[in-house]
């Protein structure tokens, strides 16, 4: 009887160990530290400017609104819902609609005559160059 108290089903700190190990999981999977914003974009920058890339399917593009002052660039869009059918029933929806908005901070002032923006295969591309003040100046030695 000791030996099943110390490992089996009938031990409660077990018990409370396994329940402390699902609350985790519980409060990781609704952190506000984890949930990631809409849409997921990727940035980098070089000498010229910058270049950010999101993930947008299902996006109309025309249902985009993309602005840049100084160093914030914003983009707000609308992703509609699949029409409705009464013959149809969902077994599972994940995938969101409605509008959207995302702002982030640049590491420099841009340009805002010389932003291009492209989608293609639900990716959203869009270049930023750096204003003449934020590029970087070769200082030559006398």
């Amino acid at each position: 009887m000791y030996n099943l108290l110390q490992t089996g089903w009938m031990n409660p700190w077990r018990k409370l160990h396994d329940m402390e190990r699902a609350m985790n999981r519980l409060y990781d999977e609704f952190s506000t530290s984890r949930v990631a914003s809409f849409p997921p974009v990727n940035i980098y920058t070089d000498t010229d400017g910058a270049r950010l890339t999101a993930e947008i399917p299902g996006i109309d593009p025309a249902d985009l609104e993309i602005t840049v002052n100084e160093r914030e660039l914003s983009i707000h869009g609308e992703r509609k819902p699949e029409e409705a059918s009464e013959d149809r029933k969902y077994h599972r929806r994940e995938r969101t609609f409605g509008t959207f908005a995302r702002s982030i901070q640049l590491p420099f002032a841009v340009n805002s005559e010389k932003v291009d923006a492209k989608y293609h295969d639900g990716i959203l591309e869009i270049r930023l160059e750096r204003s003449e003040a934020e590029k970087p100046r070769k200082i030559t030695v006398k």
